[in-house]
């Protein structure tokens, strides 16, 4: 792969868009989302990255299912059209419901109106309540080099640094939550460090990758708080309320992993941009053996298998129908 690093790359203006949606309500956020992109043209964006589920935030809520969406839908439509109006290429992903199951389905849009696709590897805990695993490489041959697709906690697995080393830049967006704030003081002053090294995995995420591959990152992200039914055991019904908040930071990162724009999730929906140079780079730091990337505190990997696990079931008996019913009236 050797012979893949130190292309002849070139400068491109580069935006990511921080949004804050409205769960379930699917016209509502295209809107929103419309304005954000309008903004990052105006900005002379070439290259715009919008957010994991850039349809509707995705609480484990009854309302998220109504984000399912067929494949011929007015969310690629909204980026088709921005992509060939403008001369643009764009990216974000959306709930896709195809052959029967539903994907997280990250969708990139070149200028001629080319879609390229990949759906999200392995959901994130409750996520699982939504969506089942893709299975594709997420690498895109395209009129501008290799492009790579890495959604949200992607970004923190080797497996996914393997299959992107060599693209020329890589496209994400996130969807990334933290620990509840309303499970009182004592939960807090267990998990407060949990909660700090949470939000520093995020922070750095796309920057690690960006080493590890080699290549530019754009990372598109949600903001703001939010509440959402907290799963207890498979197959139990009864949940708890849990109030929390995005913390996965919007970013422009260069291919050795300096961050060129930043829009911390406190600040607000809006767009940052930033100029970056295409091309493959030899990657500034090794791809290890293990799952993870970064080291995850044994609190933070129970949380993932038990969520994981309880969504899971949840996908089985209803997630599935419920999604599919949705997509089906659209």
């Amino acid at each position: 792969m050797e012979n893949q690093y130190l292309r002849p790359g070139r400068r491109v203006r580069a935006a990511a868009v921080q949004f804050e949606g409205v769960v379930g309500d699917v016209p509502e956020n295209l809107s929103r989302l419309d304005k954000l992109i309008g903004e990052a043209v105006e900005r002379g964006a070439q290259w715009i990255a919008v957010p994991e589920f850039a349809t509707s935030p995705l609480p484990f809520l009854t309302q998220a299912h109504r984000a399912v969406l067929p494949p011929d839908n007015p969310a690629v439509d909204l980026l088709v059209s921005t992509a060939t109006r403008h001369r643009v290429r764009i990216g974000g992903s959306m709930l896709i419901a195809d052959g029967g199951e539903i994907y997280n389905r990250y969708h990139f849009v070149e200028p001629d109106g080319t879609v390229h696709r990949h759906d999200k590897d392995l959901p994130t805990m409750w996520e699982n309540a939504f969506y089942g695993p893709g299975d594709d490489d997420g690498r895109f041959d395209t009129g501008d080099g290799a492009v790579g697709a890495a959604v949200c906690w992607e970004l923190i697995r080797n497996q996914t640094a393997r299959r992107l080393r060599g693209v020329d830049l890589v496209m994400t967006g996130t969807h990334w939550w933290t620990l509840p704030e309303n499970w009182g003081p004592v939960v807090e002053r267990l998990f407060g460090p949990l909660g700090q090294y949470n939000r520093y995995l995020s922070e750095n995420a796309p920057a690690e990758f960006a080493r590890r591959v080699g290549a530019p990152v754009l990372q598109a992200s949600h903001c703001g708080e939010f509440a959402t039914d907290f799963l207890l055991a498979p197959g139990l019904s009864a949940t708890a309320p849990y109030l929390t908040r995005y913390v996965g930071a919007t970013q422009i990162v260069a291919a050795d992993g300096t961050v060129l724009a930043a829009r911390n999730t406190s600040e607000g929906p809006g767009v940052v941009v930033a100029d970056v140079e295409l091309g493959a780079r030899a990657p500034a730091e090794p791809i290890d053996e293990s799952f993870w990337m970064p080291r995850l505190p044994l609190a933070l990997r129970l949380y993932w298998h038990q969520q994981n696990a309880c969504a899971k079931r949840y996908y089985r008996t209803r997630g599935r129908a419920r999604g599919l019913a949705a997509a089906g009236s659209r």
